[in-house]
């Protein structure tokens, strides 16, 4: 009897200066990622990257034995201790609940420290993110009818928000980096 292949170890770390080539590789693996950022080489992945890193943004990879595979981003407003979420998931990982557990242990560990209000929004065509948003314990807030233009058409866009008092997601959570807990709950700037 062949014993089963250990189960893939999924985990959330810092986004790293060195991760541009697992970025790169991620926008190049379905056409959807294009809406994600302007990456079409290294040097516009290590842009991305240094854009992810900055001052007032949160940046957590997913990672696969400690390749970064997706991403869980947070565009931090400091004066209202609230955040704009935003996730992508290399197309070789999606499917899996993946995305879903990342947003939600990131959501989830936010709302407990340094913020009150967490807002996300999605093309309504796709249906997909949103469900990552209601399994992560967001609510519908309202449609912003034709926000983004897509191939020369406008799309709406559904958007949904968390605050502080809403209950957590109840999803098990990935492991986390320990390098995500040295710095205090308050600073938004940590990793």
């Amino acid at each position: 009897m062949t014993p089963e292949p250990a189960p893939t170890a999924y985990r959330l770390r810092p986004v790293l200066e060195d991760d541009a080539a697992a970025v790169l590789a991620a926008f190049r693996s379905a056409p959807d990622m294009a809406r994600q950022g302007e990456v079409a080489d290294l040097g516009s992945a290590r842009r991305y990257v240094a854009w992810l890193r900055a001052d007032r943004r949160l940046a957590y990879a997913v990672t696969c034995d400690d390749a970064m595979v997706g991403l869980v981003g947070v565009t931090v407003d400091v004066a209202n201790r609230s955040g704009w979420v935003f996730y992508w998931m290399h197309a070789d990982h999606r499917g899996r609940g993946l995305t879903t557990r990342a947003v939600a242990t990131v959501c989830d560990r936010l709302l407990a420290g340094a913020l009150d209000r967490l807002e996300l929004g999605h093309r309504v065509d796709n249906p997909a993110s949103g469900g990552v948003a209601v399994a992560a314990g967001f609510v519908v807030e309202g449609r912003e009818r034709g926000k983004f233009l897509v191939d020369g058409e406008r799309v709406d866009v559904l958007t949904y928000g968390r605050l502080v008092g809403d209950p957590a997601s109840g999803l098990p959570p990935l492991e986390v980096d320990a390098a995500l807990d040295r710095a205090p709950a308050s600073d938004t700037r940590r990793p």
